[in-house]
């Protein structure tokens, strides 16, 4: 059995035992054993279908899309510490939900979609954004213009974000704590919000897998190889946005897993993108999953947000790997 193959295997095993996890811990607990020997009563089953399983699903999806978006970055820019939330994007999907919400944006043709695309636009275009000022910048796009260009768009859009708070009646305060980050109390229609931008998003991402391990020897040696970089690189950046848009819409802004897991997977895997993507969106999928678990019973029956618990774990390991970063550039 070769090693790809024990990656997808133990990744599989975890994502089980997380979602079991999940769907069994919390203020009533649930052992599955009753629910598949039908000897569940109508309380349990209630519970399982209608509040901790679609929970769990869309905690699943969002580690998943945030995870795969922030592996695909990562390769594309040769940046570690490049995800959506430390190059602003996932800032830019919240300023995009929260203008939606603000001016009671509903385009008809889009229906209940109109939130996620929006989101989508604003993360598409932070992205860009940040790109062009640090190549205006620095035109070496060194790792440290990069990721100081997007901190400082991030910091931008977050002030914008509390004016449109502060302006609003009580009403839109509730966002505070959206954009904290939550999958609480978000149930089944949340799931068929997002789920068909998971499919094009990932999609996208994976079809350009073998691009993306071309780009990693520069974009002068992966266009000789045959590569549209100009056009892979449009698709590349499309993806990720439209999978942190779409994250960001249904959980509000959750911080780090985009970092955190292409990392950690590619450390303990390798780095070729044929398998880090799938592995880090099923790796995502399950951090997401056990944060939740953690932010939802650690001070039981209080909840605290998602993204206080993933920043606790993302923050030293940002700090880390920036260390490594700026240690192996001064050998």
């Amino acid at each position: 059995m070769n090693k790809s193959s024990v990656a997808y295997i133990v990744s599989a095993a975890t994502l089980i035992v997380a979602v079991w996890l999940g769907v069994s811990i919390g203020t009533v607990k649930l052992p599955i054993s009753t629910l598949w020997n039908g000897s569940a009563d109508a309380t349990a089953t209630t519970i399982l279908w209608k509040i901790r399983m679609p929970r769990v699903v869309l905690a699943g999806l969002v580690g998943a899309s945030l995870a795969i978006a922030g592996a695909a970055f990562q390769g594309l820019l040769k940046n570690p510490l490049a995800d959506p939330y430390t190059l602003g994007v996932s800032s830019g999907a919240s300023v995009g939900a929260v203008v939606t919400l603000f001016f009671s944006i509903s385009i008809p043709f889009l229906g209940a979609y109109t939130l996620p695309v929006f989101s989508m636009i604003g993360a598409a275009l932070t992205m860009f954004l940040v790109l062009g000022f640090a190549r205006l910048v620095d035109r070496s796009m060194k790792m440290e213009t990069i990721i100081l260009t997007g901190i400082i768009f991030g910091s931008f859009l977050g002030s914008v974000l509390s004016l449109m708070i502060a302006l609003t009646g009580e009403e839109l305060r509730q966002i505070i704590g959206w954009l904290l980050g939550s999958v609480s109390m978000r149930g089944w229609n949340y799931i068929t919000m997002i789920l068909p931008f998971v499919i094009v998003g990932s999609l996208m991402l994976w079809f350009n897998r073998r691009e993306l391990n071309a780009m990693l020897f520069g974009e002068e040696r992966a266009h000789h190889l045959g590569v549209n970089v100009k056009r892979r690189k449009f698709m590349i950046l499309i993806g990720g946005s439209i999978l942190t848009g779409a994250a960001v819409a249904v959980s509000g802004t959750i911080g780090f897993i985009g970092l955190v897991v292409p990392h950690m997977t590619r450390l303990l895997w390798g780095s070729d993108h044929r398998h880090l993507l799938t592995l880090s969106f099923m790796n995502g999928a399950t951090l997401l999953i056990i944060c939740d678990l953690i932010a939802r019973t650690i001070i039981s029956p209080t909840e605290l947000p998602v993204g206080v618990i993933t920043a606790f774990i993302g923050a030293p390991v940002f700090a880390f790997i920036f260390y490594r970063q700026r240690k192996k550039g001064a050998m």
